[in-house]
């Protein structure tokens, strides 16, 4: 009922019919919180064997309660300050880490946790048994949690988890799982019957849903109503920024201030709009601005390349005027007639004279020798020459690239500067490299010197709007970021609200299903406590989602609704507190088999004592419930009703040496001493045949008083009559009466009856042990064993009515 995971199945197999959008459910699902792991690889019901403690709270050197590792009622019995509670507390410290005593306590409390008498290391332990139940694994070895203390403090402690006496190296969370140790936790001192009903309501709906397996549903409610939270926030913080920000725009004297007010003011806030403003996308009123933006990043001509430029196109022209008026242009020819000079002697070796003039012997070897030196000479001269002019068309091509056009949006915004950009590029069309030089160096001087002014002046026109508006941009950049977490939070508001009224639904269809049993349960246990109360407890139930649930506690009295904590004794609230407890205690998916109760009698009226000894023998049935208590009328309250109980008497001697001892009940206490004077060699004879029928009369008196305790509760009579009618003084016989329900018979037909139901020989028990307990008899005992034996069998057939 409690796995988590089956729920989760649940929910998730039931998504696919709930009617929530696609969208819905994968909200859903990233709401649920994650499958946690548990710890406790130990199977098994969980029962105690023992509770061990030295140098703890008022126990000094070591003592142990020893109990039966199964169903039962164990009650622990013993005056205030004997050291019981100790033994409570140190089961609860040993496996929890904690006692409840000291939640929200201050340090003071807890300074008398160490034993004033014993001075060694404090320790506790705790022996668990792991029942396998039907498993078929059978019982399994014993495992002791001792938790053994290093320091002064109380949390300088160490846990060890035993087998066998030998460590197993496991933590307790190993052995016992922590969550269902929260979830189911087994002890109920005195201080939390007050904490289950006086705590908020709340938080005991929180721990009821628990068991009910219902917290996956409950923390993903929590999760979405936090989503849902988170959600109105932004919307919440988007509308209180607004005012401020459009208060902050009007005090701006910027017309982009302007066009955010007009976009803010609406019903819903123009967000495209404003996104515009802060990107520089301004409307008709902005594009002075954005004029001026342009003109402020307009990109000069680059004024020192174009005189560096200018100078190599004037260096180079002059370098190339030189070549073309010196010497070099005439030796290009002369080279090419003196080639062909010497071609015509190498084609005529024998020839000397010249062809042209018709000179004699000209051209000789010599002549050939000296024509081709002024040949090489002359090639020089003409290379120097074309380099000249290679330099001179790469400065013009360098100077005519520089003269760059204007960029395409200025003719249009600023026309005069269009045109001074215009005589810069025609320059292009100049061929002359003089004349090129001369009107590009001008161009640019008159460009350069418009062009700085003109952005001067609009970077200072753009950087005083700026100061002021950049201020407010910030403001609205963050309005804006609000503004569109808002914006998407409305859609996602409405899903987290469908899926809370799904989960809400889904919740308390669960719920009502799954806390029936409990609800069952807690108004039984109110009844058997309070059977003549006149408050009457009505059907318990889990009411609210979020903040406004609670367990509800419909009571009245007399049949007049009444306030649950307004009308209710401490007796009254204690029980229902005991009613709320239990259910969740011995919950059907705990592991743990046990109960321990710690002085739940205190404020209790003797009725609803025997209540309580109902409820803890009705859950003794399939629980190890352990009970420690001061007050004897619980245990007064067990043998009266006849109910099955071990009872250990802990005592406290000098320097808090505790002593547990096993009490036996009346009967068998009363016999057993008369079968020790029965016994005794020593005892005079005289004085044997006195005190032995007495003794024996003591037994059949407490057998015959157990049972009409339990003949007169079940014919509905109150407590009071109930004890004044069984310790009222008087003959055997009337107390006989009682039990046998021969109310008003008397004598001879009372030991009638007593024949009838259980033979002559009774009737004859019955009357020598009332003559001998008045007078001496007449004639010797005789069998001493044998008067045991016969009382004894009497009183066990009178118990078993």
């Amino acid at each position: 009922m409690s796995d988590t995971s089956s729920l989760r199945d649940l929910l998730l197999a039931r998504l696919p019919g709930s009617g929530l959008s696609a969208e819905e459910q994968a909200l859903l699902c990233d709401l649920l919180p994650a499958a946690q792991p548990r710890s406790g690889r130990r199977s098994g019901t969980v029962y105690m064997r023992s509770i061990t403690a030295s140098g703890w709270r008022g126990i000094g050197p070591a003592a142990t309660v020893r109990l039966n590792p199964g169903p039962g009622l164990t009650l622990v019995a013993g005056r205030n300050g004997s050291g019981k509670s100790s033994f409570a507390e140190a089961a609860e410290m040993a496996l929890t880490g904690d006692n409840f005593r000291w939640q929200g306590r201050t340090q003071v409390w807890k300074k008398g946790w160490r034993n004033l008498h014993e001075h060694s290391s404090p320790e506790i332990a705790v022996e668990l048994d792991f029942d396998a139940g039907s498993d078929g694994e059978g019982a399994k070895e014993p495992v002791t949690v001792r938790r053994i203390w290093h320091g002064e403090g109380l949390e300088e402690s160490s846990t060890l988890v035993e087998e066998a006496g030998q460590p197993t190296g496991e933590a307790v969370h190993d052995v016992i799982d922590a969550e269902q140790l929260s979830l189911y936790r087994p002890f109920l001192p005195y201080t939390q019957l007050g904490a289950v009903i006086n705590g908020p309501l709340t938080t005991l709906h929180d721990e009821i849903s628990r068991i009910l397996g219902l917290e996956l549903l409950s923390d993903t409610d929590a999760a979405a109503r936090a989503r849902a939270k988170t959600l109105t926030d932004a919307e919440s913080a988007a509308k209180a920024l607004t005012a401020t920000v459009v208060q902050e725009l009007s005090e701006v004297d910027d017309p982009r201030a302007k066009r955010a007010i007009t976009a803010l003011s609406g019903r819903s806030p123009d967000l495209d709009a404003v996104r515009a403003l802060l990107q520089g996308r301004g409307a008709a009123d902005e594009a002075h601005l954005a004029r001026l933006r342009r003109l402020a990043g307009l990109e000069l001509p680059d004024r020192p390349l174009i005189a560096k430029a200018v100078t190599r196109l004037r260096s180079a022209a002059a370098v190339a005027d030189d070549a073309r008026h010196g010497s070099a242009e005439d030796a290009r020819q002369l080279i090419k007639l003196l080639d062909a000079a010497l071609e015509h002697r190498r084609r005529h070796p024998g020839a000397s004279d010249c062809p042209v003039c018709g000179s004699t012997d000209l051209l000789d070897r010599s002549w050939a020798e000296r024509t081709r030196t002024q040949v090489e000479r002359l090639q020089a001269e003409a290379a120097e020459a074309e380099t000249a002019h290679r330099e001179l068309v790469n400065a013009v091509r360098e100077v005519h690239d520089l003269m760059r056009p204007a960029p395409a949006w200025l003719p249009a915004e600023e026309p005069s500067l269009a045109a001074l950009w215009r005589d810069l590029v025609a320059c292009r069309t100049v061929r002359d490299p003089c004349e090129l030089a001369d009107r590009a160096e001008h161009a640019e001087a008159v460009l350069g010197d418009a062009c700085g002014q003109v952005r001067e002046d609009a970077l200072r026109r753009v950087t005083a709007q700026d100061g002021r508006w950049q201020p407010v941009a910030a403001r609205l950049s963050a309005w804006l970021g609000q503004a569109e977490a808002a914006q998407a939070a409305k859609p996602a508001r409405k899903q987290v609200r469908a899926v809370r009224d799904w989960v809400r639904a889904l919740t308390d269809e669960l719920r009502d299903a799954r806390f029936k049993p409990f609800a069952d349960q807690s108004g039984q246990i109110w009844r058997l406590l309070c059977e003549r109360s006149s408050v009457s407890l009505g059907a318990i139930g889990l009411t609210g989602v979020g903040p406004q649930r609670q367990v509800s506690l419909p009571v009245s009295v007399d049949d007049a609704d009444a306030p649950a904590f307004g009308v209710m004794s401490q007796g009254e609230l204690h029980s229902l507190a005991l009613s709320l407890f239990i259910p969740r205690a011995t919950h059907q998916d705990s592991p743990f088999g046990f109960l321990v109760i710690d002085d739940p009698v205190q404020s209790m009226d003797p009725e609803k004592v025997d209540g309580l000894a109902k409820v803890l023998d009705l859950y003794a049935q399939h629980r190890q419930v352990v009970v420690f208590t001061h007050d004897t009328r619980l245990e007064e309250a067990i043998q009266r009703l006849g109910l099955r109980a071990t009872v250990l008497r802990v005592s406290r001697q000098t320097d808090s040496v505790v002593h547990v001892a096993s009490v036996s009940d009346p009967v068998s206490q009363a016999l057993a001493e008369a079968r020790a004077i029965a016994l005794d060699p020593h005892l005079p004879p005289e004085v044997a045949d006195r005190v032995l029928p007495s003794m024996c009369r003591l037994a059949l008196e407490a057998a015959y008083q157990d049972t009409a305790r339990r003949t007169l509760r079940e014919a509905g009579v109150g407590q009071r009559d109930i004890q004044e009618r069984v310790s009222r003084p008087g003959p055997l016989t009337g107390l006989a009466a009682v039990a046998m329900g021969m109310r008003g018979k008397e004598g001879r037909e009372v030991l009638d009856a007593v024949a009838r139901d259980h033979g002559p020989w009774a009737r004859e028990l019955i009357q020598g042990l009332n003559q001998a307990s008045h007078q001496a008899p007449a004639t010797p005992i005789g069998d001493r064993l044998a008067l045991v034996d016969r009382t004894k069998r009497l009183a066990k057939e009178v118990l078993a009515r």
